[in-house]
C-alpha cells in the first residue's frame, strides 16, 4: 500500500526536537547541501519532521528559514539567494500540502528546478490531514513530478520511504533517489 504522511505524523517527528527554531537555524547555517526544500510557509510546523526524515535517508537540507543571508523584506536579492541555493543542490524537493497552492514562491522555486534540473531530479513531498486524501495532489502540474511516499516494494512486506514514479509505476528507495 502506497501513502502519503500525514500532518499528524510530521508532528510527532517534528515534536521530538524540542527547540524547533534552533534546529532550522542550523541547518541554515550550514551551506552546504545537497537538496533543496520548497514549502509554504504556513506549513512551518511540519520542516522539523520533514527535515528529519531526509536526512535520515542521507540530505543534507536547505530551506529559507533560518537563512540569514535572506533580507528580512523580500528583494531582487532574496530571488537571488534561492535561485544560487536551488541550483547547488542535486536534489529539490516540494512539500506540498494544501496550503501550497496560496505560496507566491513555491510555483517560482519549482519552476525554477524544472528548468535546471531533469524532472527526475524533483519530487513532491506529499502530506495532508489523512493518508488517503491524495485528490489535491493531483492538481495541474503537479502531476508531472514524482512523489516521496511510504510504502513497499513488490514482493516486500517491510514499508520503507520511496521515490514513487506514478507514471510508469516504479520507484527506489528514497536515500538512493537522493544519493543519485
Amino acid at each position: 500500500m502506497k501513502a502519503f504522511i500525514t500532518f499528524n505524523q510530521l508532528r510527532e517527528i517534528g515534536t521530538k526536537i524540542t527547540e524547533k527554531r534552533a534546529f532550522l537555524e542550523a541547518h541554515a547555517a550550514r551551506r552546504q547541501y545537497n537538496t533543496f526544500l520548497s514549502h509554504s510557509s504556513a506549513d512551518d510546523e511540519f520542516l522539523p519532521g520533514i527535515i528529519t526524515i531526509l536526512e535520515n535517508h542521507g540530505a543534507v537540507v536547505y530551506t529559507d528559514d533560518g537563512d540569514d543571508r535572506l533580507p528580512e523584506k523580500t528583494t531582487p536579492d532574496t530571488a537571488k539567494i534561492l535561485r544560487t541555493a536551488i541550483d547547488d543542490c542535486r536534489r529539490f524537493v516540494l512539500f506540498v500540502t494544501p496550503n501550497s497552492k496560496e505560496s507566491r514562491w513555491i510555483p517560482w522555486e519549482l519552476g525554477l528546478s524544472d528548468g535546471m534540473k531533469t524532472t527526475a531530479a524533483v519530487a513532491l513531498f506529499p502530506s495532508a490531514e489523512t493518508w488517503y486524501d491524495t485528490t489535491w495532489s493531483e492538481q495541474e502540474y503537479l502531476g508531472l513530478y514524482q512523489r516521496i511516499i511510504w510504502g513497499n516494494f513488490k514482493d516486500t512486506e517491510d514499508n520503507q520511504w520511496m521515490v514513487l514514479n506514478h507514471h510508469i509505476n516504479t520507484a527506489i528507495p528514497l536515500r538512493r533517489w537522493l544519493e543519485g
